[in-house]
């Protein structure tokens, strides 16, 4: 042969592709494990961080009383969006109850926001569970596209100004709910 002549090209084989492919999906899988792991899936970006809470304006469970956003202005309000299908909100029930048991006398509302739930449902879980918070029904779960909600629970906190300071995906613990609170209660900037 002469220099000048084409080589013929290597093919790959079939093994050095597979070889090829398993490296290539190992790094793959290493890289989101390793950047995944370091993120807390219960903390989850909102654009409505630092912005007013959107409005709502919903009926209890019951019927017996209309609860709209901005007549809480001037009160720490927490925002619950829940239902009764939902092991995570029944798991997390209890850490609310404490905390609404807590505070409710010191300028602190919370709001349980129904969702995608059945009113019969949602007030027999409210009866085994405890709570006389108020708890509102979400027609066609207009609050819930306005809050950005994509699952259950997600808590929205609420400054006395009426900005949405922090969101938490997932159950919320004792402490995670008392910790925020405390912060609205003593902070004088929103």
């Amino acid at each position: 042969m002469h220099s000048d002549e084409p080589q013929p090209r290597a093919r790959p084989t079939r093994r050095g592709f597979l070889i090829g492919s398993v490296i290539t999906a190992n790094v793959l899988v290493a890289a989101l494990l390793a950047f995944g792991l370091t993120r807390d899936p219960g903390v989850v970006g909102s654009p409505l961080i630092g912005r007013p809470a959107p409005e709502f304006v919903l009926r209890t469970l019951d019927g017996s009383r209309i609860i709209a956003l901005s007549d809480l202005r001037g009160q720490v309000v927490v925002v619950n969006f829940w239902a009764s299908w939902c092991a995570a909100c029944r798991e997390e029930h209890p850490n609310l109850l404490a905390a609404w048991n807590r505070y409710r006398d010191h300028g602190v509302v919370l709001v349980g926001i129904d969702y995608q739930d059945t009113t019969v449902a949602a007030m027999s879980f409210m009866r085994e569970m405890g709570g006389d918070w108020p708890v509102v029904s979400d027609p066609a779960s207009q609050t819930a596209l306005a809050y950005g909600v994509y699952g259950v629970p997600e808590t929205f906190f609420i400054s006395p100004a009426g900005l949405v300071v922090d969101k938490k995906v997932g159950a919320s613990s004792y402490q995670l709910l008392t910790d925020e609170i405390e912060r609205l209660l003593h902070d004088d900037g929103g």
